[in-house]
């Protein structure tokens, strides 16, 4: 991603240092000052309080899927999506110095990190235990001092916390890779990336529960020849049983195209929310 703007001064993320959106912090401007706070919902926080100028969120994941829990908070945000950035998803199993493999009972990480090293997990009789960040799993291991656990999380986390890997590569998926989304106050711009770069808009919408209401929404799109390259619904938080579909559209919404395509959406749809359009990462 190219220099972002004279903004881009503070950047928040949830977990510990040398956590993977500590990665993605960085990758946005790695000369920013980096915000680490306790989760999702308080990058959000720091955010709009002002406490960062930009935060980063991990909204999907190659193996595991979208992180259902930042498409809520994003609708329940004032903020906007001004960029992206992928991060590449090295495991490893690191526990403190001196161990070998046959010595640990427990395993430390993220239920996101423990479900893309599954196979690799399931192959021992550990027991797998659940914590807030994957650099958080390192430094409550280094912390306690705690033999007999290790901990998956990144080469650099293990290396930060004084953690020796037993096994590298431990991902279920060569090139995993988690896609992070950069929020930001609404009026604040997008991040450079470059004249040549694609551009993609993240947005959600509504329909009335009737047959054929979807199809329609989607046709909006189809007719103006913009690709959706990704759709899922979530619960919606006004009226049971009905659904909020997000998507992100392969175009800038300025463009003619896209401009048609909501016009044509609004009109079939019983709200539509626009996050933002932005360059889209380099894979």
């Amino acid at each position: 991603m190219a220099e972002p703007p004279a903004h881009a001064r503070t950047i928040a993320y949830a977990g510990e240092p040398g956590a993977f959106a500590e990665d993605a912090a960085i990758g946005v401007d790695r000369n920013a000052d980096r915000l680490p706070v306790a989760g999702f919902a308080e990058v959000f926080d720091a955010v709009e309080t002002g406490r960062a100028a930009l935060g980063v969120v991990p909204i999907e994941n190659l193996v595991n899927g979208t992180v259902r829990e930042n498409l809520d908070l994003l609708l329940g945000h004032d903020l906007c999506v001004v960029g992206e950035h992928v991060v590449p998803v090295r495991l490893a199993l690191a526990a403190l110095p001196g161990q070998s493999l046959d010595e640990i009972e427990r395993v430390y990480s993220h239920v996101q990190a423990l479900g893309q090293a599954e196979a690799f997990l399931r192959s021992r009789a550990w027991t797998l235990l659940s914590t807030y960040n994957t650099a958080a799993s390192g430094k409550l291991i280094a912390d306690r001092g705690e033999r007999r656990a290790a901990a998956v999380l990144s080469p650099r986390a293990a290396a930060q916390y004084g953690l020796e890997v037993l096994a590298d590569g431990i991902e279920d998926v060569a090139g995993n890779r988690t896609r992070f989304l950069v929020v930001a106050a609404r009026g604040v711009p997008a991040l450079a990336g470059g004249s040549s770069a694609a551009r993609r808009t993240t947005l959600a919408f509504g329909v009335r529960n009737e047959p054929g209401t979807l199809l329609t929404a989607l046709r909006a799109f189809a007719e103006q020849g913009v690709n959706l390259s990704r759709l899922e619904s979530r619960p919606s938080r006004e009226r049971a049983w009905e659904y909020v579909f997000w998507t992100d559209a392969d175009a800038d919404v300025d463009t003619p195209d896209c401009v048609a395509a909501l016009e044509a959406l609004r009109a079939v749809s019983t709200f539509v929310r626009v996050f933002g359009s932005y360059a889209r990462a380099t894979d």
